[in-house]
């Protein structure tokens, strides 16, 4: 029993593309140790299987193409083929060439259909992942340029100096958040883009803002998803700082724990409801919650269910957001 279901979970691990994906001839020679039959083949829409062991030697051609035609399935012995339906769609076709019971060929042929489900949505999250990515990038908020852009021109004349390096830190800024980048980054990367936004706000905000970054040297090397933490900084500084009357304090600290990078966001300011800053995270806060429930869902498709965003907060205690992803990732490097 434990050697199916090992069987039956690398076929779904193969079947993580489709029936298009590279893994497809591995997955059909799993799927023709599950029935231990002469040949097992996998035919997505083109009609052409691609196969494992040994195809019938008059082919199946024909027995495809009438499934394919018919969404039923189709055979002649020892040869059976049978339709892959996925939410409802015809996908594909699994070919049987072999003696087999129908029973656990229909088995079977259920657990490619939930691993073609299973990757499908899968996909499908992460497209969504990447499309709410490209908003972030793209909403940089006209209240924060024109009021950049205003503190920089007000001080050309009179400290022109600091008007350049403020016209650079702005530029750096836009850059990062406009710039195509690979899907990954470093923490160092990540905290240089931090200090960038954070210098810009403190000239917009004044001595109404005060700024902490404190990070680790062996941590800034740790990859991450691109533009992870820096919707973070801005949260704290656009909901938590700007709403309070008087100064408030941003913290942003990174540091190593055992095998894990810990990366914390900390501001002292309004702090909100816990309930609502878990329908932030489950994806109901609208436009303003956008930055916080996409970095969650990246996390954790990028690491694991335990690796997403954590968030402390309560109204008029201000909020505390932590980061914590491994400092090892199998496949996470910067592009």
């Amino acid at each position: 029993m434990a050697s199916t279901l090992r069987a039956a979970r690398h076929v779904a691990a193969e079947l993580r593309d489709g029936l298009t994906g590279p893994g497809v001839r591995a997955a059909a020679r799993g799927v023709r140790r599950l029935l231990d039959v002469a040949g097992i083949g996998l035919a997505d829409l083109s009609g052409v299987p691609v196969w494992a062991g040994t195809p019938p030697p008059d082919g199946a051609d024909a027995l495809v193409d009438q499934v394919l035609r018919t969404e039923n399935r189709a055979g002649r012995a020892p040869i059976l083929a049978l339709p892959l339906h996925v939410q409802d769609e015809l996908v594909g076709v699994l070919v049987v060439h072999g003696a087999a019971r129908r029973a656990e060929v229909r088995e079977v042929a259920d657990w490619v259909v939930e691993a073609l489900e299973r990757g499908r949505l899968e996909a499908s999250a992460e497209q969504a992942a990447l499309a709410e990515l490209r908003a972030l990038r793209a909403e940089i908020s006209p209240h924060f340029v024109y009021n950049a852009l205003t503190v920089i021109a007000a001080q050309v004349r009179s400290e022109p100096d600091r008007a350049r390096e403020l016209m650079l830190d702005f530029a750096d800024y836009i850059r990062y958040s406009l710039a195509k980048h690979g899907e990954y980054t470093t923490v160092a990367d990540e905290f240089h883009a931090i200090e960038t936004y954070l210098a810009l706000q403190r000239a917009v905000l004044g001595e109404r803002l005060r700024v902490q970054v404190r990070v680790a040297p062996e941590v800034l090397a740790v990859a991450l998803p691109y533009l992870v933490l820096q919707p973070l900084v801005e949260n704290a500084v656009r909901h938590g700082i700007e709403p309070r009357a008087g100064a408030g304090l941003v913290q942003v600290r990174g540091e190593a724990e055992g095998n894990d990078c810990v990366i914390s966001v900390e501001d002292d300011g309004v702090g909100m409801d816990p309930a609502l800053a878990e329908g932030i995270l489950a994806g109901r806060g609208g436009s303003d919650g956008l930055g916080l429930a996409n970095v969650d869902r990246r996390l954790r498709h990028v690491y694991g269910p335990w690796f997403g965003l954590v968030v402390e907060t309560n109204v008029g205690s201000g909020t505390r957001v932590v980061v914590r992803i491994p400092r090892f990732q199998p496949g996470v490097m910067p592009g």
